[in-house]
């Protein structure tokens, strides 16, 4: 068995269709054209895919470089089952109104837990005061 430690295994998926999930939540879809030792990224034909319930939309970005530090979870995409998806595609600006009433939702539904906590005496720190780590 040839294995190669780190990155170097990734050697064989230049040029395979990829699934990227970031650190930010964000989930890109493109071809890996380059890896370098610290596992940062060159995409080509990205697109950024948005989930929101059964439906998705896909933006177009183009090239996209990403730091290693950022990727979460890389994976190849299996051209034959790709169109096998249970979910519904959606144009971008539905599925960026989508996305928008689902965050809104999430945040007043925090809102009134951090309500219902303050009721009962207890206080939550602020997210923005937290450190990332």
């Amino acid at each position: 068995m040839n294995y190669m430690p780190g990155t170097a295994s990734l050697i064989q998926d230049i040029d395979k269709k990829h699934l990227v999930l970031l650190r930010d939540g964000r989930t890109l879809i493109g071809y890996l054209r380059s890896i370098d030792q610290f596992a940062n990224l060159v995409l080509h034909q990205t697109v950024e895919r948005i989930h929101v319930g059964k439906k998705y939309g896909d933006i177009p970005r183009g090239i996209f470089v990403v730091r290693g530090e950022n990727v979460v979870l890389l994976g190849e995409i299996d051209l034959e089952k790709e169109s096998d998806t249970p979910l519904q595609q959606v144009s971008i600006e539905e599925i960026l109104e989508e996305q928008r009433v689902e965050q809104q939702a999430k945040q007043e539904s925090e809102k009134l837990k951090v309500q219902a906590l303050k009721e009962r005496g207890l206080s939550v720190p602020r997210v923005d005061t937290l450190d990332e780590y």
